[in-house]
């Protein structure tokens, strides 16, 4: 049956979160705070030129990477759009490998050719990081198609922004992945803005997880300030999918506390929106409830800040002290050479 929630502003109401244990809120905050500082530190480097070309970081939005390491599993693929330094990173692709990648260097995810919105790994099971607008969804809409053609019940979660929710292969893939019962978990990452533009600007009908109900799919809003809501989310639509029911929507409503790009001042945005959303910032709330509750220790969350803080800056001292690709392995990659008997 298809759930309607209502929503007011870019933010959907809380869900009543469940108990999770110790481990698991750790596991978020140690999440939330890889991404945050290591997005920092990816501005910090953009700012001295060490990094080039579009660049759009994941600050704000973490808790949706956090929730989203409890909810599935490593086995499910994962497609989703341009800022995805912050997914990538959930996903378990190292601090290193990614920021050599954004300087550029062989030893970055995708040995240097990628840059900031083409991260891959097929280990991780991680399948772009696309520069294309909307170009995700068919993508991890076929990935999904693949899983029910092997038989298998993996699923694959299929990532876009507000601004891709208006893309034509969005309505092909839903009516597809609906018609074929495919086992794909749509979410959109809705922080407000497509670029500088508002939400209620690009349609009369602002509240995005209604695209799914013209498809008969499952489809709600979440609030994704709060990694509790995300992960009891993320785990009610997987546990549906892999019992055969087919797609899934979520509209999960964030906020990103940076311009859409590293050239965005962001002036389209008041600055009491700004303030009562960093009221909401995902990794205060954790750290002042793990610690309000005693569920960790103040020391534990120092340990994991001076891990991190150690993590990050020996990212950027790899990804410096690396070396370029050379210019010789320009076309690999790009390219299979295949050899047809009926083509000679």
């Amino acid at each position: 049956m298809t759930q309607v929630v209502k929503s007011k502003k870019p933010r959907a109401k809380k869900a009543k979160a469940p108990a999770f244990s110790k481990e698991t809120y750790l596991q978020w905050y140690e999440v939330m705070l890889r991404i945050r500082r290591f997005e920092e530190r990816t501005l910090m480097m953009y700012g001295q030129q060490k990094i080039r070309g579009f660049c759009h970081v994941y600050i704000g939005q973490e808790a949706i990477a956090a929730g989203l390491v409890s909810a599935i599993r490593p086995e499910d693929a994962i497609a989703t759009a341009y800022r995805q330094h912050g997914i990538a990173l959930s996903r378990g692709i190292s601090s290193k490998a990614c920021m050599a990648e954004l300087f550029g260097k062989k030893t970055g995810v995708v040995n240097g050719k990628g840059g900031s919105m083409h991260f891959f790994s097929k280990e991780k099971r991680f399948f772009g990081g696309n520069g294309i607008v909307g170009a995700q969804i068919p993508i991890g809409t076929g990935i999904a198609f693949a899983e029910k053609y092997k038989g298998t019940d993996n699923l694959c979660v299929t990532m876009f922004g507000d601004g891709a929710a208006r893309q034509g292969a969005l309505f092909e893939s839903f009516n597809m992945a609906m018609t074929w019962k495919l086992p794909v978990l749509y979410i959109c990452e809705n922080n407000g803005y497509a670029m500088g533009t508002s939400v209620s600007r690009t349609s009369n009908v602002p509240d995005i997880y209604k695209i799914g109900l013209a498809f008969d799919m499952p489809s709600e809003a979440v609030d994704g300030m709060n990694p509790e809501a995300v992960h009891e989310a993320l785990a009610k639509a997987a546990k549906h999918i892999r019992e055969g029911n087919g797609p899934y929507f979520l509209e999960i409503k964030t906020y990103r506390y940076k311009g859409h790009s590293v050239s965005d001042p962001g002036k389209y945005r008041s600055k009491e929106e700004l303030k009562e959303y960093k009221d909401l910032d995902p990794i205060k709330v954790v750290e002042n409830k793990i610690l309000k509750d005693k569920i960790a220790s103040e020391a534990e969350i120092k340990a994991i800040k001076d891990l991190i803080k150690t993590e990050i800056d020996e990212a950027i001292e790899f990804a410096e002290n690396s070396d370029y690709p050379d210019p010789s392995e320009l076309y690999t990659d790009n390219y299979v050479q295949k050899d047809y008997p009926f083509l000679t």
